[in-house]
């Protein structure tokens, strides 16, 4: 998978998550059936997109991190480039 395309999956998956913080199990489950959801995952997190904090009601949550915020508005302005 080319960089440019792993990109826009990862972009994809930080904007979603950006919307609201997403239960850990919800954006394993809502990626489970892209093919390479586990690159995406994996991707996002070593560059420090995405992170997991516990949860005010308990259990694991994922949230975009500023980096994360950062990303997606390069990757916005990109688009409209």
């Amino acid at each position: 998978m080319s960089d440019h395309n792993l990109d826009a999956l990862i972009c994809d998956l930080v904007d979603w998550v950006a919307r609201q913080p997403r239960p850990y199990g919800e954006v394993m489950e809502a990626w489970r059936t892209s093919c390479p959801r586990l690159a995406v995952w994996e991707e996002a997190v070593d560059r420090g997109l995405l992170a997991r904090e516990r949860a005010a009601e308990g259990g694991v949550q994922v949230i975009a991190t500023p980096e994360g915020m950062r990303f997606l508005k390069e990757m916005r302005r990109e688009r409209t480039v």
